[in-house]
This record gives structure tokens, sequence and C-alpha cells, in this order.
């Protein structure tokens, strides 16, 4: 069996805390994820190095004859769904420090608080609405709060996070700030097809110029393998059904907190309770609401997976909520989402009206599918 060599003088690193827990069994030996420890006991080290140098005065740093302080590359580590991505940002994370300022949050929550604060500082008569007026003090702030700063689901789907991203990381990277980001996405595919992508380019250089790169590739999805021992569509409703469905959630998420979240569809604001790349809505929420298809691709390249709870049996009188099911279950079938749902009755017997009655088959059909091990 292959083993990892981990320096005796080292204790609580990256390196030894996975280490400790292949012996106890709460992992399996995995070479990617193994590679990928490796990283983040680089960083580990380095900063921890970088933090014990001396500092260079304000004089020295920006003198000719100062030299800028080395600030060690953070990392960019993705990979598919189920990886063990987050776990070992997780690892790194726990290893630092107390004394560290830092902070670990999921991406589309800070992006919530950057547009926040950009929409406060607006409504101030000192920089007339400029956002690039806002974004110097927005990462003093931030470079103050924090010298690590985890992301976890790293994804860009909205222009105007795309725009803002590249200037203000570009003053975070400036100052010092060490970043270590998850993703299902390699950096070149960030942000693809979307409008202005052009100008989104830049920050993807920075990204790669100032963050290691490292590709998850394993070969397990653990997550998945979750789903399968604990399934993925349960019914009837009720209590008993209700705590499954939190029981699996805990499960997905590694027992995190949820946070609220607001998407933003084309004007339209998406309530979602989410945690780790989980998102969570009832039926109402999403069928009973004037949503539609563009709602529902915004969701499924936003989320890995998706809890659908509380689904009614459907008859004649609820052809409208019937159809924006069809339209929400093919996008998340279309962009290979995982799907966890509460019903009130098997698949075949969810709709019984005639508006939609051929179509929804289809829907049967992937919501079938959707519960089988080939899938996504």
């Amino acid at each position: 069996m292959q083993t990892l060599r981990i320096p005796l003088e080292m204790t609580q690193t990256p390196l030894s805390l996975y280490s400790e827990k292949l012996v106890r069994g709460e992992l399996h030996l995995d070479p990617a994820q193994g590679a990928a420890v490796k990283s983040l006991q680089r960083l580990y080290e380095e900063f921890l190095e970088g933090e014990k140098a001396p500092k260079t005065s304000f004089f020295q740093k920006f003198s000719s004859k100062g030299k800028t302080e080395s600030v060690p590359r953070g990392i960019y580590l993705y990979g598919g769904v189920g990886r063990g991505k987050s776990m070992l940002m997780d690892l790194f994370y726990s290893c630092l420090p107390e004394e560290t300022s830092k902070r670990r949050v999921h991406f589309h929550e800070f992006m919530i608080e950057v547009h926040d604060y950009i929409n406060t500082r607006r409504s101030e008569d000192t920089i007339n609405g400029a956002v690039d007026q806002a974004l110097p003090s927005l990462g003093e702030i931030l470079f103050r709060k924090s010298k690590v700063l985890c992301f976890d689901e790293f994804h860009v789907t909205d222009v105007a996070d795309a725009m803002i991203l590249g200037r203000l990381f570009r003053l975070l990277f400036e100052k010092g700030l060490v970043v270590v980001a998850t993703s299902n996405w390699p950096p070149d595919r960030l942000y693809e097809g979307g409008l202005q992508r052009e100008r989104f380019l830049p920050f993807i250089a920075l990204m790669k110029e100032k963050m290691e790169v490292v590709y998850l590739d394993s070969p397990h999805d653990y997550r998945a393998q979750t789903l399968a021992e604990e399934g993925t569509y349960f019914t009837p409703l009720g209590r008993v059904t209700e705590r499954k469905m939190d029981e699996v959630f805990g499960l997905l998420t590694d027992q995190a907190s949820t946070h609220e979240e607001k998407l933003f569809v084309k004007g339209r604001r998406v309530p979602v309770r989410t945690a780790k790349g989980v998102a969570r809505f009832t039926f109402a929420q999403l069928c009973e609401q004037p949503l539609g298809a563009e709602d529902y691709l915004t969701i499924a390249r936003t989320f890995h997976t998706v809890f659908l709870e509380n689904v009614p049996v459907l008859r004649y009188d609820r052809r409208n909520e019937a159809k924006r099911l069809m339209n929400l279950i093919d996008a998340l079938y279309d962009k290979r989402v995982r799907v966890v749902i509460s019903a009130a009755a098997e698949p075949e017997k969810l709709y019984s009206g005639s508006d939609h009655g051929f179509e929804f088959q289809r829907t049967v059909s992937r919501l079938q599918e959707m519960q089988g091990e080939g899938y996504p």
C-alpha cells in the first residue's frame, strides 16, 4: 500500500491531518487527493515561513533598493463534484495558527457581500456611484480582516461579478492576500460563454499567475457514493421523510450550516438556502412562482446538487405547476445536476392531468434515471 511520508518535526499540518484520517479509516487512500495535499502542504509551509520573516519597512518596500516581500502562490483546486476538494481546503484552513487572520467563505456569499458594500457606497455622494472608486476601500477592508481567504465553490455566472472580480482581486493580490479556492471548473472555463467574456480573461491570467492550479483528478465521487447508499427520492411526505432529507443534506454538506443566498436572473431574485454547493428548495418556491427556463438554468449552473422538497400530486388544476416542474427537471438533467426529492408519490404517479400527460412521461423517465447509479 502506498504511504505518505510525514516530516517528524511537523504536527497538525495538512499532510499530517490527512494521514491521520487515513489511519483512522475516515478516508481511503486516494493518490489524487494525496497529490493535492502536498500542494496545500507547500503553501502552508511557505505561508508560515513568510510570517516568521522580518517585515520590510514602508520605505524599504517602495524604495529602489528595497525588495518586495514574496507572497506564496495560492491554490486553485478544481475537479469533479464529490472528489473531496472542500474537505482538503478545510484541512489546510484548520492548520493555520489561531492568530492568523483568515476566512473561509462560500464564493456566492462573498459576492453578495461585495455587491452589498458597493450598493451602500453608491448612495454616498463621495464616490458618485462609481464602482472603481469603491473597490480600493473594499480591498483595504478585506485584507485588513483576512490575510488568507479560502473560497468554496468558485464559479462565475453573472456579468457584474465578472467585471468586478478582476479589479478587486488585482488590488488584493498586490496587498499580499493568499487565496485558496475550490471549483468544479478549470480557470480557463470560468464564465465560459458569458457576456463580454474577453474583459474577464485578464482576471483568469492573473489567477494562474498568483495561484497554483491543481486538478483533483480522482476517479472516486464520494458524494455519489453517499447518495447511492442513502437514496435520492423519498415518499410519502411526512416527518420520517423530512428527517431523512435533513440527514442526507447533512451528509452531503459535512453538517455545514446553511446560509441564505439570492440568485439574480434578469432582475428577478430567487432565494435559496445553501451549503457547500448544495441548494435546498421547496416545490412551492420553484414551481408555484412565475419562474421559467432561465431561472432553472441559473440554478443548474450554480449548484451541483439540488434538494426539491414537498412535491405534491399534480392534477388538471395544477397544470402550470406541472409544466414548471418539467422545465426544472429538464434543466437539472441537461446540466447533470444531482437531485434529491421528497414527494407525495412515486414519479409515475405525480401527474394525473391530461394537458401534459404525454410530455410528463419524459419527466418520469428522467426522475427514474436520476435515481440510478449511472447518474450523473
